[in-house]
């Protein structure tokens, strides 16, 4: 029996690679070309089904009708990098926080910021857990695992540029 569920929503950023688990619970989203993205396994099963809340999310998203996403998910980090993750979940929507601020918001010191890049360069799921939030101390916007480019449409998008 198959552990990972599969499917593509189109989205402006691209095909959107969706997986989940057996139960439902989203594991990953990732964009077309995306440092450490996902790609389908041969023993994955595509099925459309247990993707229908989040791409329905997904496409008010992109229409500008939704600003937080309330799906089921899960994933697979350190206790720190789920601890980042967790932290990125209350950057609200239109606005951005720098990295050292994610790290204070974990209790991380000053000098965890690069490995608090690190957990967030690793997100699983880009878009819905809003890592394109987070910008250099100076302002600049700093890596995204899908691109600047779509970092940049992200944070157009929700009103950030």
């Amino acid at each position: 029996m198959t552990s990972t569920y599969w499917t593509t929503v189109a989205s402006p950023l691209g095909q959107l690679l969706l997986t989940a688990a057996p139960d439902g619970a989203l594991t990953s989203l990732s964009v077309p070309g995306q440092k450490g993205g996902r790609v389908v396994r041969d023993d994955w099963r595509q099925d459309p089904g247990p993707f229908r809340e989040a791409g329905e999310q997904l496409a008010a998203y992109f229409a500008g009708e939704l600003k937080e996403f309330r799906l089921t998910w899960r994933t697979d980090g350190s206790v720190f990098r789920e601890k980042v993750w967790a932290a990125l979940d209350d950057v609200p929507y239109g606005s951005t926080v720098t990295y050292g601020e994610i790290a204070a918001r974990i209790g991380a010191s000053r000098a965890a910021v690069r490995a608090v890049g690190g957990a967030i360069g690793a997100n699983p799921l880009l878009v819905v857990r809003p890592c394109h939030r987070v910008i250099g101390a100076d302002g600049t916007l700093t890596g995204y695992a899908g691109g600047l480019e779509r970092k940049v449409r992200l944070l157009t998008h929700e009103g950030v540029l």
